[in-house]
């Protein structure tokens, strides 16, 4: 089931690494959920507030679709100009536009998932205190829980709702039109796209035009 695969090409020489390259999508929730939920009673056995800490879980949730939309348009297309640049860009988010039909590379894997809230984790506490932050990254990571799994069903779900169609059309856009291979860049919410403008590519101007129709003549 996990091993390599016309669907899941081989990655890795090692039988063992290249394995663990894979992550069924269901591990996401799996590991997620009861975190949330931990995360949010620690914040209440803590002194929270229950009005106080909803809106801090609401926030949380929020703060987490700014990430998801800013790490895709920034890190995940960074090709750094380096003799390993194209190999880093490909291990980190490269394989996903290579392989797009592989559904075990399209959620993170448990271990990068885990580095990744031990380091956030530690930068909520040192900037709204042992307390406070708990609630509010039970909702950030309850975000990146709902990112990973929308994700997924986005590339590997028949689902024929009218709001979900739209959300993965502008997704499978960023994937299969070259128009919008640097836009289109949210994936459980297109919010953001439209806040900073990246859903459609911008108008060229008058002089613009000019050049270009000087070039072509």
């Amino acid at each position: 089931m996990m091993r390599a695969s016309d669907e899941s090409p081989r990655m890795f020489e090692s039988d063992f690494i290249d394995f663990f390259s894979r992550t069924p999508w269901w591990s996401v929730p799996l590991l997620w959920i009861p975190a949330t939920l931990a995360f949010f009673a620690v914040g209440m056995v803590r002194g929270t507030d229950l009005l106080v800490a909803l809106g801090l879980w609401a926030v949380g949730f929020v703060a987490w679709t700014l990430t998801e939309y800013s790490l895709h348009r920034t890190l995940f297309h960074w090709v750094p100009d380096t003799s390993w640049g194209e190999r880093f860009h490909f291990f980190l988010h490269g394989v996903h536009h290579k392989w797009v039909f592989d559904r075990y590379r399209l959620v993170m894997p448990p271990a990068v998932s885990l580095g990744l809230a031990v380091v956030f984790g530690g930068l909520f506490r040192l900037t709204m205190g042992p307390i406070w932050m708990w609630p509010f990254f039970s909702g950030f990571v309850f975000g990146y829980c709902v990112y990973d799994c929308m994700h997924y069903l986005q590339h590997h779900s028949r689902i024929k709702w009218k709001w979900f169609l739209r959300l993965k059309a502008h997704h499978m856009s960023h994937h299969h039109n070259k128009k919008y291979q640097e836009l289109r860049f949210g994936v459980s919410t297109r919010v953001w796209d439209y806040v900073f403008g990246t859903v459609e590519p911008k108008a060229a101007g008058p002089q613009a035009a000019g050049r270009e129709q000087a070039e072509r003549a």
